[in-house]
């Protein structure tokens, strides 16, 4: 979808339908009251009306409208806009401060993945045009809504694209595919990339993550990629859970469970969408992204529940659940991340426990760690780009449920309570005593991927982590 926005009032823009935002204040007056009435609108929140005889779809907004209201009813207008045969759409603005979200609005919620359809049904609609204009007639600065399109054009295609990363099969999106994938989007980019095979990765003594692959037809690769400007006023390290599939090993997940399991690479996806956003945006910020690129498999040479596994850092695991397999990846992809960069921050992305959408649903992301105002800095970043989080607090009581007879530390608690919140605990006894305070651990695992739209998103991988991110990070740049 092209968007673009003009110089010229709404009234002398040329394009096949307009879509307009009424509340239920402003339905009273609407030109068209009597129609509306009568095809039973009420400006309902989301409620669409299509005039066809004036080209014209009226869509519901609340009185005091939001910019998450905004953007969840802009994504409602273009999906309806899309089933029609218009080729244009146009619309005025609602202030300069909704701007981003109409241009999020229609970017993600225009979204289709149809690579494994026979027959995809393309939308005639292919352009969205913004007057500069208000819908009430005052005017915006245009070079101001150039450089908000711009911005916001780039961080919704990079969303985009982690949605389509994460929507690819466990054949199509091996470990090795998600290697050239991000080889590729060095390439396109200007980016530094690092791609470690078995061999590098048992150079590296990354055993735990050598473990879980271990199953599989598809060997394991790790992936840095860096992006590098001159002088950076940060530098940030990004760590992605990447397992291409999760059958959940020797300890086997229940049929049912096991559908939907592509989605466990969003976190790897994730940092791979942010560092190309950055990397488009020129952000002065120096950014690495780690993958831990991994299926989890069963075989005669998978590794088993009673397993004690030594990781890079030099610690041992006692396995008990082989299902508890991301934690033993991004325990020596944090390893190796903080050994080969000295980093300002460290953040780690991962659909990594289902105890997570029981703590906080399926929309939001988790958030945790031991530093208390980034955290919050987060809660901010997430509420200002358009996700949720919700922090789980870390207490030293449930670390000893991790505790282990055997080894250094064990993969899964030792009781059914708190798990979202052991399993970062187990991640943190991967992280260096420096870094303790500036790295935050995101559970991914209920808002990465939906089976029913809400807001922007369809059904697949959502995307999460992607523009909050960028939202912290383009403070830091400020």
């Amino acid at each position: 979808m092209n968007v673009k926005i003009v110089n010229q009032p709404l009234g002398q823009i040329n394009a096949d339908l307009s879509v307009e935002f009424v509340t239920p204040a402003q339905l009273a007056t609407h030109p068209h009251t009597a129609l509306l009435k009568q095809a039973g609108f009420k400006a309902d929140l989301e409620q669409l009306c299509a005039l066809h005889e004036h080209r014209l779809l009226v869509c519901g907004i609340d009185n005091n409208a939001s910019d998450e209201l905004y953007r969840s009813a802009m994504a409602a207008a273009i999906r309806s806009a899309m089933n029609y045969g218009y080729g244009t759409l146009k619309l005025a603005q609602y202030t300069q401060k909704s701007f981003k979200a109409l241009i999020e609005g229609v970017l993600l919620g225009s979204y289709r993945f149809e690579a494994y359809k026979s027959e995809p049904k393309p939308s005639s609609l292919t352009e969205v045009i913004f007057s500069n204009e208000n819908h009430d007639g005052s005017g915006n600065a245009i070079d101001e809504l150039e450089a908000i399109l711009k911005q916001t054009t780039i961080i919704a295609k990079a969303t985009n694209f982690v949605r389509t990363l994460v929507n690819q099969t466990p054949d199509d999106m091996t470990p090795q595919q998600m290697a050239i994938t991000a080889d590729i989007l060095a390439k396109n980019n200007n980016l530094e990339c690092t791609i470690l095979d078995v061999n590098g990765l048992e150079d590296e003594k990354m055993f735990a993550m050598l473990s879980v692959g271990r199953g599989s037809a598809h060997p394991p690769r790790l992936i840095h990629l860096a992006y590098k400007p001159e002088n950076p006023k940060r530098v940030i390290t990004l760590v992605g859970k990447g397992l291409t599939y999760d059958s959940g090993g020797l300890s086997l997940k229940a049929a049912t469970s096991m559908v939907t399991m592509k989605m466990d690479k969003a976190g790897g996806c994730a940092v791979m969408g942010i560092i190309k956003a950055v990397s488009e945006l020129n952000l002065d910020i120096e950014v690495h992204a780690f993958v831990g690129a991994v299926e989890n498999m069963i075989s005669g040479n998978a590794y088993k529940p009673d397993d004690v596994l030594r990781a890079k850092n030099g610690k041992t695991i006692e396995v008990r659940n082989t299902d508890a397999e991301g934690r033993l990846v991004l325990a020596d992809v944090l390893g190796y991340a903080q050994e080969y960069v000295k980093a300002d921050y460290l953040f780690d992305y991962a659909t990594l426990t289902g105890a997570c959408m029981v703590a906080l649903g399926p929309y939001t992301t988790g958030v945790m760690g031991h530093n208390e105002s980034l955290k919050q800095e987060w809660l901010s970043a997430a509420d200002a780009s358009g996700e949720y989080c919700g922090i789980l607090p870390f207490n030293r009581h449930l670390k000893k449920l991790i505790k282990s007879d055997l080894a250094d530390v064990c993969n899964v608690s030792s009781k059914p309570y708190g798990g979202a919140i052991t399993a970062a605990l187990f991640l943190d006894n991967f992280i260096n005593e420096d870094m303790k305070e500036k790295w935050v651990h995101f559970d991914i695992a209920g808002s990465a991927y939906t089976e029913s739209a809400w807001d922007v998103h369809t059904y697949g991988g959502t995307g999460a982590g992607v523009r909050m991110t960028l939202n912290w990070l383009m403070e830091q740049c400020k």
